[in-house]
């Protein structure tokens, strides 16, 4: 470790809460004591002060110039995390509680890989946003040891998953102690004993809580049980769900919060309902019914997936296994128990015990997330809201994801907006009026900003491919597909998400040679960045991706197409932020929300994409463009009519809109469409407007 002079202390307290990670100022800082060791750390600080050579820290304890920027970034660091001026102090001065928000991923920055895509990314923006906004949240979930994992693609272009162990003293992460020496372990009955320690990050005012087994007194088979994200067997499934919810209530309690309510994120976190009702019943003294009514007025749930295989559901004898001291010790019998997440899809296999029927049950509000999933979610779940016990309950309401725009907002439209929009914007980012402004900037400056972000894109991407060329002896072949070819003046096309085989990904090869003219075009090509992971265990996934990355080593494609290796946070922020047009091709409506589309709004790239998700509510006419439209008879059919759709419009459209430029070389054109872009998507679809949504539902 090495000593950080006396007048520059602070840069370890800096580093150790994560607010640097939306703010530039604090980025730079750290940029400013050392760029290369900075890039080679990952853009973690932790790791960056840990290694870095202390004549670096004496030069800038010196520097006049280090040192102002060093006390401005902490005096508004001091501001951000001690200000009782907030929003939500402003609008709910009666509440005094805290608000518990219980989540299995959390995506906050790429140093901390304990996320695997669009849950934990927006269990990420959630939580920053609280900060921002002055929430008193509390966020609790899982840390795993282990990770998700390191994506490797060998020249076949096959997925291999690779897994690393998180070094914990090296990333921004602090364990709870107690009695000031040991970590505090909380104890479980499973029914047998497991023990979790508990471990603290600063996310701007929000503590966030994580949990993992891996600590000697547990059994070896428990010590696995948080190892990585979404692994093993049904039967690991429920163990780890047990942990999460039970465990997330019981750290809670132990560290002095007493939450008024629980935001429950998906059915992986439903069992937090239960530690709820055993505490009334065995603690309060309550019955059965009295405890059921007080809980549920305690949580809100919010579902995700459309897809009836998403939502976890388990034997009642392997529920039984586990629950049956439970249900024992509240007094109850089995059927009772049972009866609370017992759901029949009506699929010939009978009832099950289903997380999200539990969630549902046991809470007083239900959201999805986005218009189109509540209309879903509301046929899927009709066989539950129609039963006896919900006649007066409402259905399944929505509101719609949105994102952390100081996260994904690149420098040059922050610099942009904060010119045009006043110096403030960021604080005022959900009202629609401060945007009307947008129509004040010149095309001249609004292109500008545009290209500064795909050139940054460009470095990124060839820097990252001449590192891994270095470093992991990647040859001539891997190094092509990274993009070592893309031209930075052509259109270029991005696709970064979870490679289900329901994303598509694979859709706009189908009439491969029609795409080549598009690809090769001597005055308008086209070039397509593909990034993304497959799940481990889906090999169906994996073919679709090893189809794409075999095409971008084709050599009659011309090095227009490439598939960045090991999609994270890091590199999904210079996809949205540098592509031109942001793809998406889910097979409706199987896309619940998705926002990656949304953060590539913000800086200026334009969507092009099927009526799914949170499309139809960000879609006008003028500030994007669709796919498709029509319902077919079949999946093939729908292929096709989608597949054309896609050749048209990028035909006819967006290739000639792009290259149409006038004397000064800008697409005036394609300027317009960004505005309106930004204009109709960046307020509505900000985490800040969901999470103002969200508040009305919390405060009862």
């Amino acid at each position: 470790m090495v000593d950080i002079p006396k007048r520059i202390e602070r840069l370890e307290e800096l580093a150790e809460n994560l607010t640097w990670v939306w703010n530039p100022k604090a980025r730079e800082l750290f940029k400013r004591l050392d760029h290369p060791l900075w890039v080679y750390t990952y853009h973690n600080p932790v790791r960056m002060l840990q290694i870095i050579p202390n004549k670096r820290l004496d030069a800038a304890a010196q520097n006049p110039a280090f040192l102002k920027h060093y006390d401005g970034v902490m005096h508004n660091f001091d501001r951000d995390l001690d200000s009782k001026d907030t929003w939500f102090s402003n609008n709910y001065p009666h509440f005094s509680g805290e608000i518990a928000y219980v989540s299995t991923e959390y995506g906050l920055h790429q140093s901390l890989p304990i996320y695997s895509g669009g849950l934990g990314i927006l269990s990420g923006d959630h939580v920053k946003e609280s900060s921002d906004l002055g929430v008193p949240l509390v966020g609790v979930g899982f840390v795993y040891p282990q990770g998700y994992f390191t994506q490797l693609l060998p020249r076949n272009g096959w997925q291999e998953a690779q897994y690393n162990y998180l070094k914990f003293n090296q990333i921004p992460i602090n364990p709870i102690i107690k009695n000031e020496a040991e970590q505090l372990h909380i104890e479980l009955k499973f029914p047998k004993p497991i023990f979790l320690r508990v471990w603290n990050l600063k996310v701007g005012r929000t503590p966030l809580y994580l949990m993992d087994t891996d600590i000697d007194k547990n059994e070896p088979w428990n010590r696995g049980l948080s190892a990585r994200l979404y692994g093993g067997d049904q039967e690991m499934r429920i163990r780890q769900e047990i942990v999460l919810g039970f465990g997330s209530v019981r750290i809670l309690s132990q560290l002095g919060h007493n939450p008024e309510v629980y935001h429950c994120n998906e059915g992986h976190t439903a069992f937090v309902g239960l530690e709820l009702l055993r505490r009334e019943m065995i603690e309060n003294g309550k019955s059965f019914e009295e405890a059921t009514k007080i809980v549920r007025n305690k949580i809100i749930f919010t579902t995700h997936t459309p897809v009836k295989a998403g939502h976890d559901q388990f034997p009642f004898e392997l529920v039984s296994k586990y629950f049956q001291d439970y249900w024992e010790n509240l007094g109850i019998n089995r059927d009772k128990f049972l009866a609370l997440g017992a759901f029949d899809w009506g699929d010939g296999q009978g009832p099950r015990f289903n997380m999200t029927a539990l969630g549902i049950r046991l809470s007083r509000y239900q959201n999805a997330v986005s218009k189109l999933n509540c209309e879903i979610s509301n046929k899927m779940w009709n066989g539950l809201f129609s039963t006896p016990e919900f006649e007066n309950r409402l259905p399944i309401q929505f509101v719609t994801n949105g994102v952390h725009i100081p996260t994904w907002i690149s420098r040059s439209f922050q610099a942009l907006y904060k010119k045009y929009l006043g110096k403030n914007w960021i604080d005022r980012h959900d009202d629609p009026d401060i945007f009307e402004k947008i129509d004040n900037i010149p095309n001249r400056e609004l292109w500008a900003a545009r290209e500064e972000a795909r050139d940054r894109m460009f470095v990124f991407l060839r820097e990252r491919a001449r590192i891994k060329r270095i470093d992991e002896n990647k040859d001539s072949r891997q190094t092509l597909v990274a993009g070592a070819l893309l031209d930075p003046h052509a259109l270029t096309i991005g696709f970064a998400r979870r490679f289900a085989t329901y994303k598509r990904a694979f859709l706009i090869f189908h009439d491969i040679e029609r795409l080549r003219k598009s690809l090769l075009d001597r005055y308008t090509p086209i070039q397509i960045i593909f990034a993304g992971k497959a799940h481990p265990a889906d090999d169906p996934g994996k073919n679709v991706l090893q189809q794409i990355y075999q095409k971008a080593v084709d050599p009659s494609i011309g090095g227009r197409v490439a598939f960045i290796e090991d999609y994270d946070m890091q590199v999904g922020r210079y996809l949205v932020q540098g592509c031109d047009v942001w793809l998406n091709t889910p097979r409706k409506p199987f896309e619940a929300s998705g926002t990656s589309g949304m953060k590539a709004a913000i800086n200026g790239c334009l969507n092009f994409s099927i009526l799914d998700g949170w499309w139809p509510e960000g879609y006008d006419g003028s500030n994007g463009w669709t796919i498709g439209g029509q319902e077919q008879n079949n999946i093939e059919d729908q292929n096709q009519y989608d597949v054309n759709s896609f050749y048209r419009i990028l035909e006819e459209e967006i290739r000639p809109l792009f290259y149409d430029k006038d004397s000064e070389g800008i697409p005036t054109g394609w300027c317009e469409v960004v505005r309106n872009s930004i204009k109709s998507i960046t307020p509505a679809f900000s985490a800040r407007r969901m999470l103002k949504e969200y508040v009305k539902g919390y405060i009862p």
